[in-house]
């Protein structure tokens, strides 16, 4: 590849335009980071099925070299998930894409066959790990595409070692064909909120003066429920705040909230926007992430840029993005999850233990996760 040439890469952006969270955050990190790289001259497309959320689109303007695309005279959802599994392939070689990447797990059929280059990022295999999270019609559809998706793509990037080894596990994929390339939290969480701020937020959401935070969807895989019980038998003016979206599993958290009158202590925040978040963060006393499986746990990066001790549980690739500094658990061990808690929240090298925490995450570094893809869209082309 000449380093020199104008280089034109689409990006499958339906998460960008719709998703707060998760692969909404990935996809739009990533391409805000590639926009501030000093020696790519670029010609970004965002191809998304509609124009979704104006809030979140405006996070990456439209600019001379940043477009976006959607599909012509598709309003029905139909059509525009058909133009997302298929059609797209067309308005690629339209528009002389030279490399496109799907940024959450999947590629459109026949992109290979097209002769444009393609690159996925695999976040996680949950649907084949933890089956029973997912309808069983989700799950088939799901398995195909990943399927496909394999075999469509020119490279993969997973986002752990751990998602590295399921894909070849589960899809037969040779890990040549595989890069690891972590993630980095928004640079927003490396930077201290001023008082105002943070008392503009406490007040907002009347968060307690001393409290664990969680932050993720409140469904089943999360596993919420285990910070919930660990904080019953836990000094009273310790509280719990969770900032996340609310799914039928939510019910099961508050019934046990109820039954044990702990209402006064918990607090469930939906809808926060991202802007509230570095500050929430920064009032915590501690972070708790006691999910059973992730993909790699981007919230663990934002909590000790946070300058923040954390709680997670082991299982999965936890580990990988914490650290030795922070301390794992088993996901149903409740005392264990209260003694942890408790450890961090009266730790005596509390300082200490946050600044080799985020020695360590240095290496999900902005810079450094953004030089390794350039690499990678260098090495492919």
């Amino acid at each position: 590849m000449n380093h020199s040439k104008l280089l034109h890469i689409g990006f499958d952006a339906k998460r960008i335009v719709r998703n707060k969270t998760g692969l909404g955050n990935y996809s739009r990190t990533l391409v805000k980071n590639l926009l501030h790289a000093q020696d790519l001259d670029l010609d970004i497309r965002l191809y998304a099925p509609n124009e979704g959320n104006e809030e979140l689109r405006n996070q990456i303007p439209a600019q001379p070299c940043v477009r976006y695309v959607y599909p012509t005279g598709k309003k029905h959802p139909l059509s525009q998930t058909w133009w997302r599994f298929t059609g797209i392939v067309n308005d690629l070689k339209r528009d002389h894409i030279d490399l496109y990447h799907g940024l959450s797990n999947e590629l459109p059929r026949g992109i290979k066959a097209s002769g444009v280059k393609g690159i996925v990022t695999i976040h996680d295999l949950i649907f084949l790990r933890f089956p029973k999270y997912y309808h069983w019609w989700d799950v088939l559809i799901y398995r195909y595409k990943f399927r496909m998706t394999c075999c469509e793509a020119t490279h993969i990037i997973a986002i752990s070692e751990c998602t590295k080894r399921d894909i070849v596990k589960y899809g037969h994929v040779s890990p040549d064909k595989i890069t690891v390339i972590y993630q980095d939290c928004d640079e927003v969480f490396k930077l201290p909120c001023t008082e105002i701020q943070l008392q503009e937020v406490r007040e907002k959401y009347h968060l307690p003066t001393r409290f664990i935070l969680n932050v993720g969807s409140i469904e089943e895989r999360k596993n919420v429920l285990l910070a919930v019980k660990a904080l019953k038998d836990m000094p009273t003016d310790i509280h719990l705040v969770v900032v996340g979206k609310s799914t039928p599993y939510t019910e099961k958290v508050k019934n046990y909230i109820a039954q044990h009158h702990l209402q006064s202590r918990i607090k469930l925040l939906h809808h926060v926007p991202f802007a509230d978040l570095p500050a929430i963060y920064q009032l915590a006393g501690c972070f708790v992430y006691p999910s059973r499986y992730e993909g790699f746990g981007i919230p663990i990066i934002e909590a000790i840029h946070s300058g923040l001790p954390v709680v997670a549980c082991t299982g999965s690739c936890l580990e990988e993005a914490g650290g030795a500094e922070c301390l794992y658990v088993h996901p149903d061990d409740v005392q264990a999850m209260r003694e942890a808690l408790l450890t961090l929240l009266n730790d005596t090298d509390r300082s200490g233990r946050i600044a080799r925490a985020k020695a360590y995450v240095q290496r999900f570094d902005t810079e450094n996760v953004t030089r390794q893809l350039i690499n990678l869209y260098r090495l492919v082309l």
